[in-house]
């Protein structure tokens, strides 16, 4: 009987497992039926970013949800591979897309720790879920998985499937695939990181939030001792090898992006144009961007800038410290509550976020991002030592254990530092073609995003006198024409606004003067004069000559000294008419559009000064004005800048009323740069914050280091122009004159005080003489 039972039993039994069996097979074959085509694998196309270059090649710019660099399988370091298949699936090249050994040591695994420890994925079979199937644990979804990749193994070599492993899986930090997280991480390309980077990058695909080196570098350094140890157990490394790999130190780069300049700012714009043109497509189809921007420019221009705006901060003095922070908020786990606080807040730059832990007059200690403790001390304190004291004042924020302050390494010491209010801009472009070659729209685009070179409509102040002067060349003045310098009174019918009684800045008046050297001395009065005598709506017109816009400019007498509104941009095109010889050109910062495989897409033609450029001024007027300009480096309000030890420079300082905007626009032959600082809710910059000390340094300090090694240009007198000797208080021609005067030659003063009516002079010089004075 019992025989007979345990014969039914197993006839039931074997039945059932080989119905089973058929069910099983037959679900597989449906599954296997259904599964989707591999084109997607053979015709490989993954999401790559809009990336963005320099002038040379270098990337300044990357946008996209997947921070993706395509690599062949050749071009893979052998020792990253070995790290990857030691950490994923070290008999890849052996099963057939599922990998039943790996499948009974991992259930093995499993068994005995009594959790789940081990997968049985097999590199194929991840190919397979990334590419085509969800997350989800079901037995359906596995046995999809498994068979997706019996058919890929079928279809696909196993070097084919390994490479779009190594491009498709996501690493953390945006990166997917190998090469990004590479870049990302250690600020390296796929072919320059050592083994112990390769064993830490292969640790990544299991958790790559988990064993992130920059938000988790402990797990990071387990995880990375896991793969070395397989390395080596897979007789890939030598014991010796293993112990020194170990030990070796790993940078790990703290920035999300790596680019070769800092170009935020000029990245952005371009986003913006391409957007425009291709919209989502512009984010996932590897479109290439070449830009005018040049290294040497942008990166002499962001220092600059960021020099000089963080001395004139200096000159205003400390502010306290940005926030306060509970050190107790988290009781004594203080490391947490001081790393929550500080991932809020961005550093910029090399100035840091840092949060006081304990403070004295003579010593600051300050925790910064990463568990760095600082210590501040000596001429590191300098500048907030007066929120140091002992003594402390109600109302008035001090230097307290929880201040949230700003620190700066300079010479190897720690110094308090404060991120500063005031904005700037810095725009340079070649006056030939309009081609830009650096832009810097803000101190910090991270800290604002708000772009001063192309949104911010400001007065340029005296700046803008050049524009006038040019308008009063073309209107019959001469360099030598004498105007006076004295006292004037408007009503609100003539200012636009209200009464008006014009200073210098000086406060002075200094009587009749050359026009040159009221440009010089930036003489107001001289300036509002001149625009009488030309006609306000004359000059409205003309200034649309440089492409400026008629209607920020209202008619009144206010515009002879800036009172309009412009923007950064549109002043280095308008200085770009004088330094070409008087041509209109567009500035622009594309060159070139390619596709992810380097087709073009578009190629930006220039219109150029020697190829379409349309002529809006006199090659003579712009000779002579750029002549005048030069005096103002040589002797007027930009003498600062002869520190730089050229003959070629032009240019003109800009301050508006209260010390509001400060400006310093000038050129050399090659190239126009305009330079701007100011508050974003318009404020006086202080008390003798003039363009010539708080823009014109801006400038020299960009144009030093971009001109350097260039030969010294000529301003050649083209046709017509001649020079003759002068009385410098008469104004006219004396040949034992002081000083030596540029004319049109149609246009020289007359020998004697008795001015000489010319049938073709616009204006003689008696009826500039009776408008003048």
């Amino acid at each position: 009987m019992f025989s007979r039972w345990l014969f039914y039993l197993f006839v039931t039994v074997s039945a059932t497992g080989f119905i089973g069996i058929l069910l099983a097979g037959f679900a597989a074959l449906v599954i296997y039926s259904n599964l989707p085509s591999l084109e997607t694998l053979t015709d490989y196309r993954p999401k790559i970013p809009l990336r963005i270059y320099s002038d040379e090649g270098l990337l300044i710019g990357e946008f996209g949800a997947e921070r993706r660099n395509v690599v062949s399988i050749a071009e893979v370091p052998p020792h990253l591979k070995q790290a990857i298949l030691a950490a994923e699936d070290d008999r890849f090249y052996e099963h057939g897309g599922v990998d039943y050994l790996g499948v009974l040591r991992a259930a093995y695994s499993n068994f005995t720790s009594g959790a789940v420890r081990q997968g049985a994925s097999t590199i194929t079979m991840q190919v397979a879920r990334n590419f085509f199937l969800t997350r989800e644990k079901t037995f359906t979804r596995k046995l999809s998985e498994a068979l997706l990749a019996f058919k890929i193994e079928h279809n696909l070599t196993k070097d084919k499937i390994l490479e779009l492993y190594i491009n498709q899986i996501y690493l953390g930090q945006r990166s997917y695939g190998f090469a990004a997280a590479a870049q990302t991480y250690f600020g390296k390309s796929l072919q320059e990181i050592n083994i112990a980077e390769a064993a830490m990058l292969a640790g990544l695909p299991k958790a790559p939030s988990g064993y992130n080196p920059i938000s988790n570098p402990k797990r990071a350094k387990s995880r990375q001792l896991y793969v070395l140890g397989r390395l080596h157990k897979l007789n890939h490394i030598s014991s010796q090898e293993l112990s020194e790999l170990e030990k070796q130190p790993i940078s790990v780069q703290k920035q999300t992006a790596i680019f070769a300049m800092p170009a935020d700012y000029v990245a952005e714009m371009v986003r913006q144009v391409i957007y425009d043109r291709y919209q989502e497509d512009a984010y996932n189809k590897g479109i290439k961007v070449y830009t005018t921007i040049r290294k040497l420019d942008q990166e002499a221009a962001y220092q600059a800038l960021r020099k000089n705006v963080l001395e004139y901060d200096r000159r205003r003095g400390y502010r306290g410290p940005e926030a306060y922070i509970d050190l107790l908020k988290n009781g004594a786990n203080q490391e947490k509550t001081l790393d929550d606080a500080l991932d809020e807040v961005s550093d910029s730059d090399n100035i840091f976020a840092a949060i006081v832990l304990s403070a004295k007059p003579n010593a600051v200690q300050a925790y910064r991002k990463g568990g760095e403790i600082v210590e501040i001390t000596g001429e590191g304190l300098k500048f907030a030592q007066k929120f140091l004291s002992d003594r402390k004042e109600p109302g008035k924020k001090y230097i307290v254990p929880g201040a949230l302050i700003r620190i700066q390494k300079e010479n190897n010491l720690w110094h308090i530092v404060q991120l500063p209010e005031v904005e700037a801009a810095l725009v340079s472009l070649d006056p030939n073609d309009g081609a830009i070659r650096a832009l810097i729209g803000g101190f910090d685009f991270q800290k604002n995003q708000f772009n001063h070179v192309t949104q911010a409509w400001r007065q340029p102040g005296s700046s803008f006198k050049p524009f006038i002067y040019s308008a009063a060349l073309e209107k019959g003045f001469t360099p030598a024409t004498i105007i006076n310098d004295a006292p004037l009174s408007f009503s609100a019918t003539q200012t636009g606004s209200k009464p008006w009684e014009p200073r210098n800045f000086d406060g002075k008046f200094d009587g009749p003067m050359r026009l040159r050297t009221a440009l010089v001395k930036s003489k107001n009065l001289i300036s509002i004069r001149i625009l009488q005598a030309i006609g306000i709506h004359y000059a409205q017109d003309y200034i649309t000559r440089f492409g400026f816009d008629a209607t920020r400019h209202p008619p009144y007498l206010p515009m002879a000294l800036g009172s309009g509104s412009v923007t950064p941009m549109q002043m280095a095109v308008g200085y770009a008419v004088f330094a070409n010889g008087g041509f209109r050109v567009a500035p622009y910062f594309i060159k070139r559009i390619e596709d992810e495989k380097g087709n073009a897409l578009e190629q930006f033609q220039p219109i150029t000064v020697t190829a379409g450029a349309k002529r809006v001024i006199d090659p003579r007027n712009a000779f002579i004005m750029t002549n005048m300009m030069q005096d103002v480096i040589n002797y007027g309000t930009a003498v600062r800048a002869k520190q730089l030890g050229r003959t070629d420079l032009a240019g003109k300082t800009g301050t508006t009323s209260n010390f509001v905007d400060a400006w310093f626009c000038g050129f050399q032959k090659d190239l126009v740069t305009i330079a701007w600082t100011g508050y974003d809710e318009p404020r006086s910059l202080g008390n003798n914050e003039t363009g010539g000390r708080v823009a014109l340094p801006i400038w020299m300090d960009y144009m030093g280091p971009v001109l350097k090694g260039i030969p010294v240009a000529e301003y050649k007198p083209p046709n017509a122009v001649t020079i003759a000797k002068i009385n410098s208080n008469s104004g006219f021609r004396d040949p034992s004159g002081d000083i030596s005067e540029f004319f049109f030659s149609e246009q020289l003063p007359p020998m004697s005080d008795i001015p000489v009516v010319e049938d073709h002079a616009p204006l003689t010089t008696r009826d500039l003489r009776d408008q003048l004075f």
